[in-house]
């Protein structure tokens, strides 16, 4: 079997919980990347600060305590100033040699903006630069008067950041460690909580898996279920009960059509036994083969019927329509039905106006099923009464007969397949019990629908309602 058409199993609770262990990552990143910017930025200023307050002390020095010569006898007293072992100090007479020259790293100076005497030092004096490894670098350079002499000189120093950049290291492994953790963390308490959170789905699988064809009536516990799954079982529980009114009708749909095939198909085998079991003559076995034509036939209609439903029943089927009258239409079946009615010496009363839109053949058939239903059911020496008329909804035809009463609960049953009461069973035989079960499936298909209702003086009145062109 190929592996690639198997889908995948993957949990929900392991798929949340990564991607909130995700969300947490993003989050704690994107806390430690701004408090990491934030950082820099404040040694930075830190450092720029110290700097030019360091060149600012040396200036004050220069004017009120020493000459250069003093200077040139202490450079170390300068050098213990600065603010670390690789920090640059330069002191030079203008378009002169340096005469303290503190630069351990041999750093080249930059082309540098050499702040005035009488101003003092600001940030925009300051040079960005950055050593061979990389490591930043803050230049800055200013002049100085030298005490009473007047003398001018510059000082030039720089500061490494190399104190900076091993906190911000430091930093970074702990953003990232915290990162780490964090995500791990969450991923764990995400697990748990999401697998506790989703117990009473796995309870509703367990319910779930325990109906069976033998247990439909199982239902889940709505009443107890978190709410936001109360409606997902309350949906269920709907499909179930859908499923198992389906499975009760299939059932009784199977029994009532090994009811209905097996008297045929008896008659059929029986007569046929009979017949061999002797020799007959020719007429003898004329009449056997007529007899078994007519059960024969019988077989095919219900066939046909069964069909027909089984094809209305899968999904919906496009209809051609036409305009149709409707007293046209219910005087050609009364017609029709003519000859079946003078033996019961039924009578047809037709009241029609109007015109329908539906297609011809199925609207022809469902009135008809319902015109045969009527005069096998009447009353003898009784009237049929056909009307009809449309409005703006559509159109409406009622069939109606006289004949015993039909009990409430007897009537939701009659568009069921192979229903009949006892008395019809008992008295028309060559009915199949689906011809009103044919009426509603055509019904549907127009979209319309067919209904039943009975007066407690046995008046039946069947309607069927066309809906109209859209």
């Amino acid at each position: 079997m190929n592996r690639r058409l198997i889908p995948r199993s993957r949990s929900l609770a392991l798929r949340i919980a990564l991607s909130f262990a995700a969300i947490v990552w993003i989050v704690v990143g994107m806390v430690g990347v701004a408090l990491y910017q934030a950082t820099n930025s404040a040694l930075s200023t830190r450092a720029d600060y110290q700097l030019i307050g360091r060149v600012e002390h040396f200036r004050s020095l220069l004017h009120d305590l020493y000459t250069i010569n003093e200077i040139e006898a202490r450079p170390r007293l300068f050098e213990t100033m600065l603010g670390d072992r690789q920090d640059v100090i330069i002191f030079r007479r203008a378009r002169s040699a340096a005469f303290i020259n503190v630069n351990p790293d041999h750093m080249p100076l930059p082309p540098l903006h050499i702040a005035p005497v009488n101003r003092a030092i600001g940030l925009d004096d300051l040079y960005e630069g950055a050593r061979a490894d990389g490591v930043r670098m803050r230049w800055i350079g200013a002049q100085a008067r030298i005490g009473e002499s007047g003398e001018v000189v510059e000082i030039i120093a720089a500061h490494v950041m190399t104190q900076e950049a091993r906190v911000l290291s430091t930093y970074l492994v702990r953003v990232w460690v915290n990162m780490i953790g964090a995500a791990l963390i969450a991923m764990l308490l995400a697990y748990w909580a999401t697998s506790r959170g989703l117990r009473p789905l796995k309870l509703m699988a367990d319910k779930a898996a325990e109906i069976t064809p033998h247990r439909l009536s199982a239902r889940l516990d709505v009443a107890h279920a978190p709410t936001e799954l109360q409606g997902l079982a309350a949906s269920f529980n709907a499909m179930l009960d859908r499923l198992e009114t389906g499975y009760e009708r299939l059932l009784q749909f199977s029994a009532d059509l090994a009811h209905e095939l097996r008297t045929p198909i008896g008659v059929l085998i029986g007569e046929t036994q009979v017949t061999l079991a002797h020799a007959r003559s020719a007429p003898e076995y004329r009449n056997v083969l007529e007899s078994n034509l007519e059960e024969l036939e019988r077989l095919a209609r219900i066939a046909q019927n069964i069909l027909f439903l089984a094809q209305a029943d899968h999904g919906e089927q496009a209809i051609e329509r036409e305009r149709l009258g409707i007293r046209e239409e219910l005087q050609s079946i009364a017609a029709y039905f003519e000859g079946i009615a003078e033996e019961r010496r039924i009578t047809f009363d037709i009241d029609a106006t109007g015109d329908m839109h539906a297609n011809a053949i199925m609207c022809r058939r469902a009135i008809g099923n319902v015109v045969v239903n009527a005069v096998r059911y009447a009353t003898p020496d009784s009237v049929v009464r056909l009307s009809g008329h449309a409005d703006a909804e559509g159109a409406c035809i009622v069939v109606g007969n006289r004949g015993a009463p039909i009990p409430r609960e007897a009537l939701a049953r009659l568009f069921d397949r192979f229903y009949r009461g006892d008395a019809a069973r008992s008295e028309w035989t060559e009915s199949s019990g689906l011809g009103l079960a044919i009426v509603q499936a055509i019904m549907r298909m127009h979209g319309g629908s067919a209904s039943a209702q009975c007066s407690a003086d046995g008046w039946i009145e069947f309607t069927l309602r066309f809906p109209a062109q859209a």
